[in-house]
C-alpha cells in the first residue's frame, strides 16, 4: 500500500525485462524434537543443515483435490491446531510491507504479529547494486550499525531466519503455531528458510508455480500472456519474461492490490479524524498524487493540467484535501501549491504531522488519483465512492492493462475537469484482501489448521 508522503518509492517493472514481483509466502511453524511422520524436511542456513520443523508436502507433487487445492491440504495433520499469532517480514517498502500488514488484519491476527525487516544498503552507488542478491550486496557494501531496522524503528526487528525459527520453537507449547507473511524480494532468503507446512505467496514470484500451494496475484501480472502483451514483447526475449503459463487452478487472481484500508480501519479513522473532517462542507474532494513510473511516465503538463481541471470542478466542491507521496516531483507539487496555496477551499497536506491518507479514505465523498498508483487506487475503490483517475493514458503494459480492468468493472472514470462533484455514483467494491484471506483460511481449514 501506497500512502501519501510516507511511501516508499515503489520499485516498477520494465517492459523487456518482465514484471518485478514482490513474492509473499507464508509458512505455519510448527516445532518438533522427533519427527512425527516420515515426511519431515530440512532448512539449510548458510552452510549448517539443521531439522527444525515437521512438514507435510511442500510442494504440489499430486492431483488437486475437489476444491481446487493440493492433496497435502486435505489430509489434515495428526491434531487441528489454531494459528493466533503471525510474524510479517518485510523489505523497508510500504508498497509491499502493508500488503502483508492487510492480509494479516483481514485474517484476522491484527495486534497479534510481529515485524522483521531486511534491510539493504541504500544511497549512492546502492541504487545500483539493487538487483545483486541481497547477501553479496551486504558482502559488497556493508550496511552501517545506524542502518539496521531496528536502529531506525525500534518496534521493527532484523529478520534473522535462525532467530525466527527459534522463537517459534521456543514458543510453541505456549503460543501455538507461528504465521509467517514475508513480502519482498530481499526477503526470500529468509522467508525461503522457515517456508515449511503451508507456503503460499502472494503476487506472482517470478518463479515455477508448482512450487507453491496457493499464489494470490494481481491479474495483471498476466498481461505478458495476452495477445496484446506478447505483441509488445520482442520474439527472443519472451522466454524470459514472466509468467510463461495460464494460471493453474492453485492461483487466486485479484483486481488490485490488498491493503489495510478494511471496514474496521476506515471506521477506527473516520473517529480519530472526526473533528477535523467531520465539519468540512461537502463534498469533500480528494486529491492523491503520486509520482511518475517506468510504466507509467509523466511531467509537470500533467500537473498543469490537474490544475485546471481542479479549477474547473472547484464550484461543486465543499472542500478539496491534496496530499502528495514521496515519489511526487517537486516542480509538480510547485504548480499545485501556487495555484491553491491561498485558496480557502483547498486544504494541501504538507507532509508535517500525522497523515491523513486513511482518514481520507474513511471521510471523503469522491478521489481524484494519478494513474501511476496501484496501491492507493486499490484502497480508494474499495470503498465504494466515486474515483476518478488522471493520467492513464500515460500507462503501459501491465499498468494500462490494470486501468482498463478497472473502468470495465465501472470501479473509475477518466477525469476530465467537467465532474459536478454533487452527483455520486456508484460500483461494487473491490474485496481483494477479503477474498484473499477466505481462500488462505479455506486451504489452512481443509489441513487441519484453522485461524
Amino acid at each position: 500500500m501506497e500512502t501519501p508522503r510516507l511511501a516508499q518509492t515503489e520499485q516498477k517493472a520494465s517492459t523487456w525485462k518482465g514484471f518485478y514481483n514482490k513474492s509473499f509466502r507464508f509458512a505455519s511453524l510448527r516445532p518438533v524434537n522427533k519427527p512425527r511422520h516420515p515426511e519431515s524436511t530440512t532448512c539449510r542456513y548458510a552452510d549448517t543443515t539443521c531439522r527444525l520443523f515437521q512438514t507435510r508436502g511442500l510442494r504440489l507433487r499430486g492431483p488437486l483435490g475437489l476444491l481446487g487445492m493440493a492433496e497435502m491440504f486435505q489430509g489434515g495433520v495428526h491434531r487441528a491446531s489454531r494459528i493466533r499469532r503471525a510474524v510479517v517480514i518485510g523489505n523497508g517498502f510500504a508498497g509491499a510491507e502493508n500488503q502483508s500488514i492487510g492480509l494479516v488484519r483481514a485474517l484476522g491476527l491484527w495486534g497479534r504479529q510481529s515485524v522483521y525487516r531486511v534491510t539493504r544498503p541504500r544511497g549512492g552507488i546502492n541504487e545500483w547494486l539493487h538487483w545483486l542478491p541481497l547477501s553479496l550486496h551486504r558482502k559488497v557494501m556493508p550496511l552501517p550499525a545506524e542502518r539496521t531496522a531496528q536502529a531506525s524503528h525500534p518496534d521493527v526487528l532484523e529478520a534473522d531466519a535462525k532467530q525466527i525459527a527459534e522463537m517459534a520453537r521456543q514458543t510453541f507449547d505456549t503460543d501455538g503455531p507461528l504465521l509467517v507473511v514475508a513480502s519482498g524480494r530481499d526477503t526470500i532468503p529468509v522467508s525461503s528458510a522457515i517456508k515449511h507446512l503451508a507456503p503460499e505467496n502472494i503476487q506472482h514470484p517470478r518463479s515455477h508455480l508448482n512450487r507453491f500451494d496457493l499464489v494470490i496475484t494481481p491479474l495483471h501480472d498476466y498481461y505478458p500472456l495476452t495477445p496484446e502483451g506478447q505483441g509488445q514483447i520482442p520474439w527472443f526475449l519472451r522466454r524470459w519474461i514472466t509468467p510463461r503459463e495460464p494460471p493453474g487452478s492453485n492461483v487466486v487472481l485479484t483486481v488490485g492490490a490488498l491493503h489495510q484500508a478494511d471496514f474496521t480501519a476506515l471506521r477506527n479513522a473516520a473517529s480519530a479524524w472526526h473533528a477535523e473532517l467531520a465539519p468540512l462542507p461537502r463534498p469533500l474532494l480528494v486529491v492523491n498524487i503520486g509520482g511518475p513510473a517506468r510504466n507509467c511516465s509523466y511531467g509537470v503538463d500533467l500537473g498543469k493540467r490537474l490544475a485546471a481541471m481542479l479549477q474547473n470542478v472547484l464550484w461543486s466542491c465543499g472542500c478539496v484535501r491534496i496530499s502528495f507521496s514521496r515519489r511526487t516531483p517537486e516542480k509538480l507539487s510547485r504548480i499545485l501549491m501556487k495555484e491553491f496555496g491561498t485558496n480557502p477551499k483547498v486544504y494541501i497536506w504538507d507532509g508535517e504531522g500525522c497523515n491523513p491518507h486513511m482518514g481520507h479514505l474513511a471521510c471523503a465523498d469522491a478521489f481524484v488519483i494519478t494513474a501511476d498508483s496501484v496501491s492507493m487506487l486499490s484502497e480508494a475503490c474499495s470503498t465504494g465512492k466515486p474515483v476518478y483517475v488522471i493520467g492513464a493514458e500515460h500507462c503501459t503494459w501491465k499498468f494500462a492493462d490494470f486501468q482498463n480492468s478497472l473502468q470495465e468493472r465501472g470501479v473509475v472514470r477518466p477525469f476530465t475537469g467537467k465532474e459536478d462533484m454533487f452527483k455520486s455514483w456508484s460500483y461494487t467494491p473491490l474485496n481483494d484482501t477479503a477474498e484473499a484471506a477466505s481462500r488462505v483460511k479455506m486451504a489452512l481449514a481443509e489441513r487441519g489448521w484453522s485461524i
